[in-house]
């Protein structure tokens, strides 16, 4: 118990008893032994998830379950227990949430089976509201094929059970899980590896004409196929695929991608666009320094002006701080921001963003100047002084 409270963040917020990591840790030991014991005996009663809400970039908003502290130390050491055995089902094709994983080798893989493979048509797959459609009768079912220990299943059934307190409502879920609790993402790659994975692998790739895969990161999946035929086939029994559990692909999301290098007669008349984002990057086509046609992953737009107006925003509310205290700051963002986006052949985005971080820097510093707008020439003494860090690839993979 102590390794999982160990592994449970502790800035997160707290849930419906007030109680903070800070709270639980000045009685440790005992808290530790108590839980313990609760859990071994089944008296444990999992408490409802505090519902907040926070924006999408869509304008729509995101459900998020804030359990309580105790309650995230609890689901940590089931997971702690689960995912090892979890771990030697789950195929490669699944890289969210799983040790030794990372989005980045998902779009690694995913644009090696392009560029190795010929892979040119690609489905790209939203799934509505996921975490909120996983059907609890069906997620049992997957369970019982796997787990026998009984202090673990109802654990689950508890949890599942628990609901949602929302402006002092309670509400009782029959699907979903809910998003913020620290086992969701394992049991929604459990049901996708059922529902999913294991019947991509199993059934439908098997009666594939030529070559295809499935890259899944949670609930985010992408297909490329090497024959067109078979994508316009597996589109037509996706969707029946996905609604026989409960779920739904999104009808103006989810697209059919002629992702072809060079398209003589233009767009195939089956398909609704040329280029698809996944994880956050743009995947297009462009030409190595050899004149090869390679996969260029770059910095979706939404992504690119989301980041911008993180920035934008935190120079607006931090106006008052020393120019130290703001640089120290805007490194830290920026450093963030190459360790995910700072991939082979996005430089040209990355650049971008540098120029743009600058200039935003430098309206916030005029707002705040008692002589007026600040010129570029004071405002690189301002960058001499605090240089901002240079563009970096983190993540390299080899060119054409």
């Amino acid at each position: 118990m102590f390794e999982a409270w160990a592994l449970t963040r502790k800035d997160g917020a707290a849930g419906i008893d007030g109680c903070t990591a800070d709270d639980y840790e000045k009685d440790l030991e005992a808290n530790l032994e108590r839980l313990l014991g609760q859990i071994q005996s089944g008296s444990y009663r999992a408490p409802p998830v505090r519902r907040h809400f926070i924006p999408k970039a869509d304008g729509t908003q995101r459900p998020l379950g804030i359990p309580t502290f105790e309650d995230k130390v609890a689901q940590r050491a089931i997971v702690m227990l689960l995912e090892p055995i979890y771990e030697e089902d789950f195929l490669d094709c699944s890289f969210g949430f799983r040790p030794d994983r990372s989005a980045h080798d998902a779009i690694r893989s995913l644009r090696d089976g392009i560029m190795e493979n010929g892979q040119r048509w690609v489905i790209d797959a939203d799934i509505s509201k996921y975490f909120d459609s996983i059907d609890h009768g069906h997620l049992r079912s997957f369970l019982d094929l796997r787990i026998r220990d009984g202090v673990i299943r109802r654990m689950i059934d508890k949890w599942l059970k628990a609901g949602v307190l929302e402006r002092g409502t309670l509400t009782k879920l029959v699907a979903g899980t809910p998003q913020g609790g620290v086992i969701s993402p394992l049991l929604a790659n459990i049901f996708l590896h059922h529902v999913l994975d294991d019947w991509f692998v199993r059934v439908a790739k098997p009666r594939m004409k030529r070559r295809c895969q499935l890259v899944r990161y949670a609930d985010d999946f992408v297909m490329s196929f090497e024959d067109h035929l078979d994508g316009r086939r597996m589109l037509a029994v996706l969707g029946k695929r996905l609604g026989r559990y409960g779920l739904t692909l999104h009808p103006s999301k989810t697209r059919y991608v002629d992702f072809r290098f060079k398209r003589p007669h233009g767009r195939h008349p089956a398909t609704q666009a040329t280029s698809f984002v996944f994880l956050g990057f743009s995947h297009v086509w462009g030409t190595s320094r050899r004149g090869k046609p390679v996969v260029r992953q770059i910095t979706a737009k939404d992504r690119y002006a989301r980041a911008l107006h993180a920035v934008k925003d935190w120079c607006r509310q931090h106006l008052h701080l020393s120019l130290k205290a703001q640089h120290r700051h805007l490194c830290r963002m920026m450093q963030g921001h190459y360790a995910y986006y700072g991939i082979t052949g996005n430089g040209r985005r990355l650049r971008w963003y540098l120029h743009q971080v600058e200039r935003i820097w430098k309206a916030s510093l005029s707002r705040r100047s008692r002589s007026g707008k600040l010129t570029w020439l004071r405002m690189e003494q301002v960058l001499n002084r605090h240089p901002l860090p240079p563009t970096r690839i983190v993540h390299q993979w080899s060119r054409a």
